[in-house]
Protein backbone atom coordinates (compact mmCIF):
# COMPACT_ATOMS: atom_id res chain seq x y z
CA UNK A 1 0.00 0.00 0.00
CA UNK A 2 2.88 2.37 0.77
CA UNK A 3 4.22 1.89 -2.76
CA UNK A 4 0.86 2.95 -4.23
CA UNK A 5 0.72 6.07 -2.06
CA UNK A 6 4.35 6.95 -2.87
CA UNK A 7 3.64 6.41 -6.57
CA UNK A 8 0.50 8.55 -6.46
CA UNK A 9 2.26 11.39 -4.62
CA UNK A 10 5.20 11.18 -7.03
CA UNK A 11 2.84 11.34 -10.01
CA UNK A 12 1.02 14.34 -8.58
CA UNK A 13 4.31 16.16 -7.90
CA UNK A 14 5.47 15.31 -11.44
CA UNK A 15 2.23 16.64 -12.92
CA UNK A 16 2.48 19.85 -10.90
CA UNK A 17 6.07 20.25 -12.10
CA UNK A 18 4.94 19.80 -15.71
CA UNK A 19 2.22 22.40 -15.22
CA UNK A 20 4.53 24.94 -13.56
CA UNK A 21 7.25 24.50 -16.18
CA UNK A 22 4.79 24.53 -19.10
CA UNK A 23 6.15 21.23 -20.42
CA UNK A 24 2.64 19.93 -21.06
CA UNK A 25 2.56 22.36 -24.01
CA UNK A 26 3.97 20.69 -27.12
CA UNK A 27 4.90 24.10 -28.57
CA UNK A 28 7.46 24.54 -25.77
CA UNK A 29 9.02 21.14 -26.46
CA UNK A 30 9.04 21.67 -30.22
CA UNK A 31 10.59 25.12 -29.65
CA UNK A 32 13.45 23.43 -27.78
CA UNK A 33 13.91 20.74 -30.41
CA UNK A 34 14.04 23.32 -33.22
CA UNK A 35 17.76 24.06 -32.88
CA UNK A 36 17.68 25.52 -36.39
CA UNK A 37 15.92 28.55 -34.88
CA UNK A 38 18.97 29.34 -32.70
CA UNK A 39 20.56 31.96 -34.98
CA UNK A 40 17.27 33.87 -35.31
CA UNK A 41 16.56 33.80 -31.57
CA UNK A 42 13.47 31.59 -31.89
CA UNK A 43 14.95 28.64 -30.00
CA UNK A 44 13.31 27.98 -26.61
CA UNK A 45 15.84 26.73 -23.99
CA UNK A 46 13.27 26.21 -21.21
CA UNK A 47 13.28 22.40 -21.57
CA UNK A 48 17.02 22.41 -20.90
CA UNK A 49 16.40 24.23 -17.60
CA UNK A 50 13.76 21.66 -16.67
CA UNK A 51 16.25 18.87 -17.42
CA UNK A 52 18.95 20.52 -15.28
CA UNK A 53 16.42 20.94 -12.48
CA UNK A 54 15.47 17.25 -12.75
CA UNK A 55 19.12 16.25 -12.53
CA UNK A 56 19.60 18.51 -9.50
CA UNK A 57 16.93 16.46 -7.71
CA UNK A 58 17.73 13.03 -9.17
CA UNK A 59 21.48 12.89 -8.57
CA UNK A 60 21.26 13.46 -4.78
CA UNK A 61 18.23 11.13 -4.58
CA UNK A 62 20.17 8.30 -6.25
CA UNK A 63 23.13 8.93 -3.94
CA UNK A 64 20.75 8.68 -0.97
CA UNK A 65 19.15 5.50 -2.35
CA UNK A 66 22.52 3.79 -2.86
CA UNK A 67 23.25 4.14 0.85
CA UNK A 68 20.07 2.28 1.82
CA UNK A 69 19.80 -1.48 2.10
CA UNK A 70 16.10 -1.44 1.10
CA UNK A 71 13.99 1.17 -0.68
CA UNK A 72 11.31 3.25 1.00
CA UNK A 73 7.85 1.75 0.51
CA UNK A 74 8.76 -1.73 -0.79
CA UNK A 75 10.88 -4.70 0.26
CA UNK A 76 13.63 -4.74 -2.38
CA UNK A 77 15.27 -2.70 -5.13
CA UNK A 78 14.40 -3.75 -8.68
CA UNK A 79 17.36 -3.50 -11.01
CA UNK A 80 17.12 -4.08 -14.76
CA UNK A 81 17.94 -7.65 -15.73
CA UNK A 82 19.17 -6.97 -19.28
CA UNK A 83 22.94 -7.04 -19.62
CA UNK A 84 23.20 -5.30 -22.98
CA UNK A 85 21.36 -3.12 -25.42
CA UNK A 86 18.75 -5.10 -27.31
CA UNK A 87 17.40 -4.16 -30.76
CA UNK A 88 13.90 -3.65 -29.36
CA UNK A 89 15.29 -1.01 -26.97
CA UNK A 90 16.84 0.84 -29.90
CA UNK A 91 13.64 0.60 -31.96
CA UNK A 92 11.50 1.73 -29.03
CA UNK A 93 13.82 4.64 -28.28
CA UNK A 94 13.80 5.70 -31.91
CA UNK A 95 9.98 5.55 -32.06
CA UNK A 96 9.74 7.56 -28.84
CA UNK A 97 12.15 10.20 -30.18
CA UNK A 98 10.45 10.47 -33.55
CA UNK A 99 7.02 10.78 -31.94
CA UNK A 100 8.27 13.37 -29.45
CA UNK A 101 9.95 15.37 -32.21
CA UNK A 102 6.93 15.25 -34.53
CA UNK A 103 4.20 16.25 -32.09
CA UNK A 104 5.99 17.55 -28.97
CA UNK A 105 4.35 15.09 -26.59
CA UNK A 106 5.76 12.24 -24.58
CA UNK A 107 3.58 10.10 -22.30
CA UNK A 108 3.88 12.07 -19.03
CA UNK A 109 3.09 15.52 -20.40
CA UNK A 110 0.41 14.08 -22.69
CA UNK A 111 -1.41 12.58 -19.71
CA UNK A 112 -0.95 15.77 -17.69
CA UNK A 113 -2.42 17.81 -20.56
CA UNK A 114 -5.54 15.63 -20.83
CA UNK A 115 -7.30 18.06 -18.52
CA UNK A 116 -7.01 20.76 -21.18
CA UNK A 117 -9.38 18.77 -23.40
CA UNK A 118 -7.58 19.61 -26.62
CA UNK A 119 -8.58 17.29 -29.49
CA UNK A 120 -4.94 16.83 -30.60
CA UNK A 121 -3.97 15.70 -27.11
CA UNK A 122 -6.92 13.34 -26.87
CA UNK A 123 -5.94 11.86 -30.24
CA UNK A 124 -2.32 11.44 -29.11
CA UNK A 125 -3.27 9.70 -25.85
CA UNK A 126 -5.72 7.49 -27.73
CA UNK A 127 -3.04 6.51 -30.25
CA UNK A 128 -0.57 5.93 -27.40
CA UNK A 129 -3.06 3.64 -25.63
CA UNK A 130 -3.74 1.79 -28.88
CA UNK A 131 0.00 1.30 -29.38
CA UNK A 132 0.35 -0.08 -25.84
CA UNK A 133 -2.50 -2.51 -26.42
CA UNK A 134 -1.09 -3.54 -29.80
CA UNK A 135 2.31 -4.16 -28.18
CA UNK A 136 0.76 -6.25 -25.43
CA UNK A 137 -1.27 -8.32 -27.91
CA UNK A 138 1.52 -8.87 -30.43
CA UNK A 139 4.94 -8.63 -28.76
CA UNK A 140 4.32 -9.71 -25.17
CA UNK A 141 2.17 -12.69 -26.19
CA UNK A 142 4.82 -14.12 -28.53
Amino acid sequence: MNAIIIGAVSGIVFGIGLAISGMYDPAVVLGFLDVGAMPSGGWDPSLAFVMVGALAVTIPAFAFARKRSTPIGTSAFQAPSAAGIEPRLLVGSALFGVGWGLVGYCPGPALAALGLGQPSNLAFVGAMAAGMILHRVTVEKS
